[in-house]
């Protein structure tokens, strides 16, 4: 049973979770409320096994990091409670497999973007974290992928709405990624993880995310005036990402100690908040609400 647990938790099943609800979102907003079944199983099933395996190998590539930060000195690869070998080995099977799901069943736009996905996560993102400042947009890029998979697989293509979501996505994580920068400072400052934060300060990180939430509201409206969401979307949305806004702003008002570090974990549940909204209006929107 610990085996068991330990391999779950190296897919880390919270990435998972929060990557598959967009992929969904983006499938049902292409469906237009003719959802293909056996398709969306399918996509979740093969993108999913595709996630855990680059969640292994990030892991793997991240221990040394790892065993600097408070939150994840106690991960299996920095205990050394798992077998290397063995990990690994889980990790490819789930790729291959995954990579033949899709293969098999979705559009070959659908795996080879689920690919693309997994090279940037694990060959560029987990390999620059430690050295580069532009990771983090390069991580986003990675999780901007799965709304797009959903999209394509249903859609049987791209178009200017996979393009919407893909840009929405980006717009949303920055801010959200910084937001754990900053929840967490102390971490990557230990690490010496070159994050915006460690790297500008915090005056200039949050500069930043209000520019990337005024992004994000301003792709929440595009997708509403090319006519894939209705104005019950919008409406929700502007006011969601009005608050998130106003949060943000109020920020700059808590600079460092106790009051920065609250500020910046309201942001971060707030942007959860906002990616769960979206993915279950999108979702509506499909049904023509």
């Amino acid at each position: 049973m610990n085996a068991i647990r330990t391999y779950t938790l190296l897919t880390k099943p919270g990435i998972i979770t929060g990557n598959l609800i967009t992929t969904l979102g983006g499938f049902l907003l292409a469906s237009k409320g003719q959802v293909q079944f056996p398709l969306f199983f399918l996509t979740l099933a093969g993108l999913g096994l595709i996630i855990a395996s680059a969640c292994i190998w990030n892991n793997y590539i991240d221990r040394e990091l790892d065993a600097k930060m408070e939150r994840t000195k106690h991960r299996s690869f920095v205990e050394k409670t798992v077998s290397i070998r063995k990990a690994l080995s889980f990790a490819f099977t789930l790729g291959v497999a995954g990579t033949l799901l899709l293969a098999f069943f979705t559009p070959t736009i659908t795996t080879s973007l689920a690919v693309l996905g997994f090279v940037i996560y694990v060959g560029l993102y987990s390999f620059w974290k430690g050295s580069v400042p532009f990771a983090t947009l390069v991580g986003s890029v990675a999780g901007a992928i799965p709304i797009v998979v959903g999209y394509s697989a249903a859609h049987g293509g791209l178009d200017l709405g996979a393009f919407l979501l893909f840009a929405l996505m980006i717009f949303w994580q920055m801010p959200h990624f910084f937001a754990i920068a900053l929840y967490r400072l102390k971490d990557y400052q230990a690490a010496n993880i070159p994050v915006l934060p460690v790297k500008k300060g915090v005056h200039a990180t949050q500069k930043q995310m209000i520019f990337y939430i005024l992004a994000f509201c301003l792709v929440t409206s595009l997708l509403t005036f090319y006519h894939y969401t209705g104005f019950f979307y919008l409406i929700t949305m502007s006011l969601l990402s009005a608050f998130w806004l106003l949060l943000g702003l109020k920020g700059f008002s808590s600079q460092k100690g106790p009051s920065l570090s609250k500020w910046a974990y309201q942001m971060f549940r707030l942007s959860l908040l906002v990616i769960l909204a979206q993915s279950a209006l999108i979702s509506l929107a499909s049904l023509g609400l």
